[in-house]
């Protein structure tokens, strides 16, 4: 019987979608042959993990369902002994990398990746705390039913459970590594004040995702896409495509990968304070033209407070500005990855982490102008807003030298823990998981 990890990292308040959580683990396993690894991965403060834990307490039991609630310190137990156990020569380096201090919703996936393989699970089922499931006559639509009809298996067996196919033939032999679907609601950066504020600026701001030599026209059409997801329209009925799929279509609050294929192959980008960082994957299943299947559960996203109280503005817009920076370096590797095709995959058809870090150190030696002229723009857009933006703007201005070289630094660890990422996988595969106190199911 194969096993799965479905997880949720948090830093926020989140005892509902905890509940949630369950409820998706005991349709999995109502509905398939399989074992739930219910993994919560909790960065909050004591009495914040003090609720999640009775909400894990009360998750209904199931012999096919273990609930595993960690928080830093267990993170931190795990991580040093699979580090330590790895052989590389900096295990401290890879410790900081993968628990730093500070966000990084890279690392936080990264290690639920390693924790499902010490788990022993097939693939992983990342959601997010600020998001919660769409239902339709009462009856809640959860995106595990997609993705276990499919994830893992041949993407020609997968075709009698997709509406549609425009996967090439020549693909069909390839497993399918990536069961995702997209997010109704709110824009998942939350960034809409600023377009409702002024729509030029919003324009002149997210037009700095796209690479420096596009042309006007294909800025335009980037910013009308940007950060919508699949709209605001309710489910009303399934639909599921196999294919190579659009990274644009699909969310990190609503994702699955096989583990053999992409997550114990290829971690995420560990950069702190940068959202977008754990967005990778999807790129890289894309551009290795390995088979997805793209379904429309979408899920419901919303903010929570604290990106508006003062502080949590200033540390929200960091995170955007750093993401800004940080595809000059992610464009360029995209590209190369994109001419690469399936040159990216050894001869089992798997990602080949050699050819990826190779990629992500080559765009290190990047000229920065083009991010220098990100910091210009953003600092004349967000003067111009002023109020709370004409403060970061500031705050930008005084950190820009350290802001330039963080973007370049984070692509160098990137390429450092890819490098180490195989070894950590087979030591986190020999590492025990320690178990959590009033877990529901079975014990492990």
């Amino acid at each position: 019987m194969r096993s799965i990890c479905l997880t949720l990292p948090t830093n926020r308040h989140c005892p509902r979608t905890i509940a949630a959580l369950g409820a998706e683990a005991l349709h999995a396993v109502d509905h398939f042959d399989i074992d739930v690894q219910l993994l919560v991965l909790d960065s909050c403060p004591p009495p914040v993990h003090a609720e999640h834990a009775e909400a894990v307490r009360r998750l209904p039991a199931h012999p096919r369902i273990t609930a595993h609630h960690l928080d830093e310190a267990a993170q931190r137990d795990f991580l040093r002994r699979a580090t330590a156990r790895s052989g590389d020569a900096e295990p401290d380096l890879l410790l900081d990398l993968l628990l730093p201090d500070g966000v990084s919703y890279g690392a936080c996936t990264d290690r639920a990746f390693l924790i499902a393989a010490a788990l022993g699970c097939d693939s992983v089922h990342r959601r997010d705390s600020d998001s919660r499931y769409q239902s339709l006559n009462g009856r809640t639509i959860f995106p595990v039913h997609h993705e276990l009809l499919s994830l893992g298996g041949r993407a020609a067996d997968a075709l009698p459970h997709v509406t549609e196919s425009t996967l090439p033939d020549p693909l069909l032999d390839r497993r399918v590594a990536m069961v995702g679907g997209s997010f109704v609601g709110e824009l998942s950066v939350d960034i809409a004040r600023m377009r409702d504020a002024d729509p030029e600026v919003y324009h002149d701001v997210v037009a700095l995702w796209a690479p420096g030599h596009w042309s006007a026209e294909r800025k335009r059409e980037l910013v009308e896409e940007s950060f919508r997801g699949a709209g605001t329209d309710p489910f009303t009925g399934d639909h599921s495509l196999l294919a190579l799929v659009d990274p644009m279509r699909v969310d990190m609050c609503n994702i699955a990968f096989h583990a053999g294929t992409v997550t114990e192959r290829v971690p995420l980008p560990p950069a702190r304070d940068t959202i977008g960082s754990d967005y990778f994957l999807i790129h890289l299943v894309h551009d290795a033209r390995l088979p997805g299947v793209l379904h429309n559960r979408h899920i419901v996203n919303y903010h929570t407070g604290e990106r508006r109280t003062g502080p949590g503005f200033l540390a929200y817009q960091t995170r955007f500005a750093k993401f800004l920076l940080s595809m000059l370096h992610f464009h360029h590797v995209y590209d190369r990855m994109t001419e690469a095709g399936d040159g990216l995959l050894d001869e089992s058809g798997r990602p080949r982490p050699a050819a990826v870090a190779a990629l992500a150190r080559e765009s290190t030696e990047l000229d920065p102008a083009e991010n220098v002229r990100r910091l210009d723009t953003l600092d004349t857009a967000y003067r111009r807003l002023g109020g709370r933006y004409a403060e970061f703007a500031g705050l930008l201005a005084g950190r820009r030298d350290r802001l330039l070289a963080e973007a370049r630094g984070d692509m160098a660890d990137f390429a450092r823990l890819t490098e180490a990422w195989e070894g950590l996988v087979a030591a986190a595969r020999a590492t025990t998981v320690a178990s959590s106190a009033g877990q529901p199911g079975r014990a492990r």
